[in-house]
């Protein structure tokens, strides 16, 4: 799983997605692929249940080479039809100049009735630039996916407003943790506890006060027919 680190101004954007890749595991049995696997963050866990983790990214990673298959998600992949159980993707559907490419293959390489999850940003600020190519709504992830030959498409959001404009804030916040490294961390002592206070009560907000067409992101799930 990710590391939860809460003195970060993120950690809630960690939480999330950890909740929902554990929410997932028990799913992803016999042969899974994970593409834009990065630092495998999941495999440990991913492997409790599964029979063969397989992590496909790019040489250009910014993460580091740590993947079995080197490939350009956006280009087909030097794998065989349907050898997988499950394919996973976090976080990596919006630094493709051509995601429907990535889904085309996952779909090639599931084997009937195999499944996809995936997690995409919405309401996110531009990372990992010049490759951040777009944001998904949740009508166009169900477009995408039902062109790939995807059904039992399920989307969820990933949080409410609350979180969104909290993580947001902080981002911004987080900026002013520059210059000498003194100061960097006094500025960064005295906005942890700030930065834990907000995302406890934007996590507990998103409860009693819900709100789902402004979210961090969508978790979507589906299944090759």
């Amino acid at each position: 799983m990710y590391p939860e680190n809460l003195l970060a101004h993120n950690w809630l954007a960690k939480k999330l997605i950890n909740r929902f890749v554990a929410g997932r595991l028990p799913s992803l049995r016999g042969i899974v692929i994970d593409l834009g696997c990065g630092t495998r963050p999941f495999e440990r866990d991913i492997l409790r249940y599964a029979d063969h983790y397989m992590g496909v990214d790019w040489a250009n990673s910014m993460h580091g080479l740590k993947a079995d298959v080197l490939a350009n998600l956006n280009m087909p992949l030097p794998l065989a039809d349907d050898v997988a159980d499950h394919v996973i993707s976090l976080e990596v559907m919006e630094h493709l100049s051509e995601p429907d490419v990535m889904l085309a293959e996952a779909f090639r390489v599931l084997r009937r009735g195999g499944e996809l999850t995936i997690s995409t940003p919405f309401q996110w600020w531009i990372h990992e630039a010049p490759w951040d190519f777009q944001r998904f709504t949740r009508f166009g992830l169900e477009h995408h996916l039902t062109k790939a030959g995807f059904t039992d498409i399920i989307v969820r959001p990933t949080s409410g407003f609350w979180a969104m404009w909290v993580l947001k804030f902080n981002y911004q916040l987080h900026r002013l943790v520059r210059g000498p490294r003194l100061m960097r961390t006094v500025v960064r002592a005295i906005l942890s506890p700030f930065w834990l206070t907000n995302q406890i009560i934007a996590l507990n907000l998103d409860h009693v006060w819900p709100e789902d067409r402004e979210t961090v992101g969508y978790f979507t799930i589906a299944r090759k027919p």
